[in-house]
């Protein structure tokens, strides 16, 4: 649980310094300038879209082990009941 605390507040402090670098080099820039074209400040970075993929990936992998650690488990309990009934 702290660990998962510690990885949000690091994040927070990430998204709140880059919220802080973005507004000074808003004022910092002239009114005529053109706009920015990092202006959406909540959109996902590549970054994280990166991090967002491999998550996926990690929940898909961890549902298929656990799918073929079912089919395995139903095979051995019926390979069990055969040698059981050839027991009797």
């Amino acid at each position: 649980m702290a660990d998962a605390t510690t990885a949000a507040r690091a994040r927070i402090d990430r998204a709140l310094a880059d919220l802080e670098r973005k507004i000074l080099e808003l004022k910092a820039r002239p009114a005529s300038a053109p706009a920015v074209a990092d202006d959406d400040l909540f959109a996902p970075r590549p970054a994280d879209a990166r991090v967002a993929e491999l998550e996926a990936a990690g929940r898909e992998a961890s549902e298929a082990l656990g799918r073929a650690a079912q089919a395995v488990r139903e095979v051995l309990e019926e390979a069990q009941d055969m040698t059981e009934g050839e027991d009797r």
